[in-house]
């Protein structure tokens, strides 16, 4: 008998269902960040936060038993996106887009760093948000995205590339250039 005096009692360590709940709470701020980061929208990003840690709960036994938790729900909300997106554009080929949304007003440095993420591909996107802003490196990144190494260095250069053509002004403004 244990020494609490009680007889057989739900599961502790690391599979417990507590020790989520202590991991959602630490880390769903992280998570949102990066969603957001990865999606440009609070509300898509709120969402694709809650997916993440939905699929973390269904799995939590072998997410638990990683060496890193942090950078399996990392891994879980990068292939959740990028699911995500490939669906929406399945969806978006199949029905008829409403009217595209007016472009941002370029003022605040931060929507017009979003306005030029958002015109990356999902994939490259994933790749310079996890690189630069997770601060992951290439290694990780590739592992995290099923892809070589080589294509993650060479998507965030032409990404890098790409953003400082359209950012101008804007990247001078920032650096105080």
């Amino acid at each position: 008998m244990p020494e609490n005096g009680r007889g057989s009692e739900a599961p502790r360590g690391p599979q417990a269902p507590e020790s989520f709940e202590a991991f959602a709470r630490a880390s769903q701020r992280r998570l949102y960040r990066t969603a957001y980061l990865l999606c440009g929208d609070p509300d898509t990003a709120r969402d694709l936060t809650q997916t993440t840690l939905a699929k973390l709960f269904q799995h939590w036994r072998r997410a638990s038993a990683a060496d890193h938790v942090e950078a399996y729900a990392r891994t879980v909300l990068a292939r959740t996106y990028l699911a995500e997106r490939r669906r929406r554009l399945r969806d978006l080929l199949a029905h008829s887009r409403p009217d595209p949304r007016p472009a941002p007003d370029h003022t605040d440095l931060r929507v017009t760093l979003m306005s030029a993420l958002a015109g990356l591909p999902p994939r490259a996107r994933a790749m310079v948000v996890l690189r630069y802003w997770e601060d992951q490196s290439v290694e990780s990144v590739a592992e995290l995205l099923q892809c070589s190494e080589s294509t993650v260095k060479s998507q965030c250069s032409r990404s890098l590339a790409k953003l400082r053509a359209q950012l101008g002004e804007a990247h001078t403004y920032a650096t105080g250039s």
